[in-house]
């Protein structure tokens, strides 16, 4: 019996673009470390699927190489909304009670959300407590991975790299709140603070048509 490995093969090409944004056919087949022929027939059953577009990129006189990226269906392949319920009844009650109401309830929903994050973290590091709110970003269905700033530095100090983490999500729970209510995203930097007791900077934002939220994550300034 012949088993085939195509769908996890598919799969993997999805969390590639899902975390890279955009790549080469030539650039899969490496990371990968799959033929180039495989690669493309996988990329031709991914956009016929509709899951995958590609742009065409030129460079010198050789020929065109192809950019491939998630699609809209192909990024809700992944855990990364609520229900279209949750969107409608927002909708409903910003034409009832108007928007800056709905504004000052998802405000205070946030609020709990970073106290009850900050009593499941605990106790320790810095270090030791964004781990544990990388773990329960990831129960909750973001594809979330963090490093930290200076790791790859080898002359930075440990207490350097110890201390500025960049936290990076590449799907979001509350994507389509966000599109029509983008103050929650504001509300979530300063849920971060509150449950870390630390300083946040946006580096990336999916709401600006980046593949990638991401966030500087250190503590307060003394």
């Amino acid at each position: 019996m012949t088993t085939t490995h195509q769908p996890s093969t598919k799969q993997d090409i999805l969390h590639h673009l899902l975390k890279q944004g955009r790549a080469t056919a030539q650039e899969l087949a490496e990371t990968l470390q799959i033929s180039p022929q495989a690669i493309r027939r996988h990329l031709k059953d991914l956009e016929t699927e509709g899951l995958i577009d590609h742009e065409i990129l030129h460079v010198g006189m050789g020929r065109p190489n192809y950019l491939y990226a998630l699609s809209a269906a192909g990024r809700s392949q992944f855990p990364d909304r609520y229900d279209d319920f949750a969107v409608s009844l927002l909708d409903t009650l910003a034409e009832t009670v108007g928007k800056d109401q709905v504004g000052s309830i998802l405000r205070k929903q946030w609020e709990r959300k970073a106290m009850e994050y900050r009593d499941r973290i605990g106790q320790g590091s810095f270090k030791e407590r964004v781990a544990r709110l990388v773990e329960l970003r990831r129960t909750e269905g973001y594809m979330t991975e963090w490093y930290a700033v200076d790791e790859a530095n080898e002359a930075a100090s440990a207490s350097d790299s110890d201390d500025r983490f960049i936290l990076t999500e590449y799907n979001c729970a509350i994507s389509h709140i966000a599109e029509s209510f983008p103050s929650v995203c504001g509300h979530e930097l300063e849920m971060f603070a509150v449950a870390l007791d630390c300083s946040v900077e946006r580096t990336h934002w999916l709401v600006n048509g980046e593949h990638r939220c991401g966030y500087l994550i250190q503590p307060k300034a003394s």
